[in-house]
């Protein structure tokens, strides 16, 4: 565990305080590439069919929660390089359920979902080792809250269990 990928309060917004206090002061980049394994088979188990299914009318398939966890990953990996790299612009927020809605991910076959999360996510870690750490403490700015990079690693890895606890809930 490095210490220095512990956010503080203030350092996020407390929306995603929740997905933080999973992962806080553990080994992130474990945590992170665990989760790897993690998801591969629990879709494996789920089998392409039944991912393309919701629990309810109006509600996400597993295939579409995996694209979902895919661009949070990028879109949370993106705020945390440039804010690592010193931007100051405010970064955009993005709308989940557009983005949900126009990639498709039920006509995309499960196999090359879950190697495109696995692909995403280990870039995700090698950015994460190889980032300065003084840097981990940098703010920016990102759908108007202001937060660290730090923060945002934690979110992504928070935020891949909140949806791995839905999906064990309410779709097996």
């Amino acid at each position: 565990m490095n210490e220095l990928l512990i956010p503080q309060e203030g350092e996020y917004n407390p929306y995603y305080e929740t997905y933080i206090n999973w992962v806080k002061g553990k080994d992130l980049p474990k945590i992170l590439l665990s989760q790897i394994e993690e998801v591969r088979i629990f879709f494996e188990k789920m089998g392409e069919e039944k991912s393309k299914l919701a629990y309810a009318e109006g509600k996400w398939s597993a295939k579409e929660v995996l694209g979902h966890i895919t661009d949070t990953d990028r879109v949370m990996a993106y705020r945390a390089l440039s804010i690592a790299r010193g931007e100051q612009a405010s970064l955009p927020g993005f709308d989940q359920d557009a983005y949900v809605q126009k990639a498709l991910f039920n006509e995309v076959p499960l196999v090359r979902l879950l190697e495109e999360f696995e692909m995403t996510r280990y870039a995700l870690v090698s950015m994460l080792r190889n980032i300065p750490e003084s840097t981990y403490v940098n703010f920016g700015v990102a759908n108007n809250v202001p937060v660290t990079v730090r923060a945002l690693f934690n979110i992504i890895a928070g935020h891949t269990i909140h949806h791995m606890n839905i999906l064990s809930e309410r779709y097996v």
